[in-house]
């Protein structure tokens, strides 16, 4: 397209810097600009209108334009537009939620943390874990074991702990201290002959093996996604989660479950951690808690973490760890008022049942030349593009296979997201029959599209 200097996309070009985006480019082709949302679409400013196959970014639950959330902010703002939660303050939102919260935990919880994104979460996640060790004398006890393909956010600690190389190149990381796994996609990793449940236990072996050779004293945590989300939605092979846990269990080694994109719904049940059986000591969570009308994140923690943790508060004479905006009492009121929501619509009963009409749908599209791998697990999913499927790879160079398919799909009215070479979709809890047969629909005729343009 043409930008023009002094129109709104002229003036992005001129003074914003994208995230996730090729800034020269960005330069040459400008934005789409958003103008409005209502329920599961949104509409550009030239009144294109699109099936936010992606809930903007894995967050959008209750679909946009939701009143309710929208008075629950104004009540809020109204009433006490902010306030902190330092120094033995609180208010009733923060206190309402981090109540809820514990009391929807799958496991037990002793605590909620308020942070502001998911990459912060995390990042506190791992000033926890060092603040914990050293208060049980465990100075060595500092590592933290991830995976390859693993995405746990972008700051410093949070982008250290994400698997992905983009993450990590030009940016002088991972730091020191974090370590990475094997990525458990059966489908790219297995061996030839060897059976899923193979392939999970030699997950676990590796593990294991990464834990003794680092020193299992030096190891304090493990952590991962139930399914991971931008790696590709990667699905964990069966018997995984039994396997990986019961080698942490030997080392006494933490499991913080990301539950930033899986949580609230997004696989059939409230949390992943339910789906897949995993017994967390920390849970981070993001995204779907507020719909991402406002931004807020948090951590459970249980009270094998959280007692060292007070201890170590008591001794110092404070928790020395803080945000402004932790727990910001608009944010909170419309986290709580989002999850009513989410439980009194019975959402997550509508993912089980949308995601299995999404899962069937895309399945479908398995014999297509351009698809290798069709995977997902409720109202998540991606489809892997090679231009081979023998050999499971794509005669064009890697990621442009998907980036193509990604534009026409987006041409013909359906978001998803490209990552890596495959084609993530995520719509909002609030997804329709109809909605879900478009976008399979729609990502058919696309990847016909894309095939007769190679």
């Amino acid at each position: 397209m043409t930008v023009q200097p002094n129109s709104i996309e002229g003036r992005d070009i001129a003074f914003h810097l994208h995230s996730y985006t090729n800034a020269r480019k960005h330069e040459a082709n400008g934005p789409i600009v958003m103008e409005s949302g209502e329920g599961v679409h949104v509409t550009d400013t030239d009144g294109n209108r699109y099936i936010e196959a992606m809930s903007g970014l894995w967050s959008v639950a209750v679909g946009f334009g939701e009143k309710r959330l929208v008075d629950a902010a104004a009540r809020q703002m109204q009433k006490l537009n902010y306030y902190h939660t330092f120094t033995h303050k609180s208010h009733g939102p923060a206190i309402e939620l981090a109540e809820k919260l514990v009391g929807m935990a799958p496991v037990p919880m002793s605590k909620a943390y308020f942070t502001n994104s998911g990459s912060e979460a995390n990042d506190t996640m791992m000033k926890l874990v060092r603040y914990r060790s050293n208060a049980l004398g465990q100075p060595q006890k500092k590592k933290i074991i991830s995976r390859t393909r693993g995405y746990h956010g972008v700051t410093l600690a949070s982008a250290s702990l994400t698997g992905l190389p983009n993450n990590h190149r030009a940016f002088d990381l991972p730091m020191p201290g974090v370590l990475h796994t094997t990525c458990p996609h059966y489908w790219r990793e297995g061996r030839d002959g060897e059976s899923e449940e193979a392939f999970a236990t030699r997950c676990a072996e590796d593990l294991d093996a990464m834990i003794q050779a680092e020193g299992p004293d030096t190891v304090a945590a493990f952590i991962a996604e139930p399914v991971m989300g931008a790696g590709g939605v990667v699905v964990p092979p069966a018997t995984y989660w039994e396997k990986i846990q019961a080698v942490l269990k030997r080392y006494d080694i933490l499991l913080v479950a990301d539950e930033v994109i899986c949580g609230f719904g997004r696989t059939g049940q409230m949390f992943g951690s339910q789906t897949y059986g995993i017994e967390p000591d920390i849970m981070t969570l993001s995204k779907a808690l507020s719909s991402s009308y406002l931004p807020i994140s948090a951590l459970l923690i249980n009270e094998r973490v959280y007692a060292p943790v007070a201890d170590q508060s008591s001794e110092i004479g404070t928790f020395g760890h803080g945000y402004t905006a932790s727990g910001h009492p608009v944010a909170a009121a419309v986290a709580l008022e989002n999850l009513k929501i989410i439980e009194e619509r019975d959402l997550v009963a509508n993912a089980r049942e949308m995601g299995e009409l999404m899962q069937a749908g895309l399945r479908t599209l398995a014999d297509h030349p351009l698809v290798g791998e069709v995977r997902g697990v409720g109202l998540i999913a991606a489809i892997e593009l090679v231009t081979d499927k023998a050999a499971k790879l794509s005669a064009q160079p890697p990621g442009d296979l998907a980036a193509r398919g990604f534009a026409i799909m987006q041409k013909n009215g359906v978001i998803s997201r490209a990552m890596g070479d495959a084609l993530a979709f995520c719509p909002p809890l609030i997804v329709e029959k109809q909605h879900i047969d478009t976008i399979v629909e729609t990502t058919a005729r696309s990847l016909d599209e894309l095939q007769a343009s190679l």
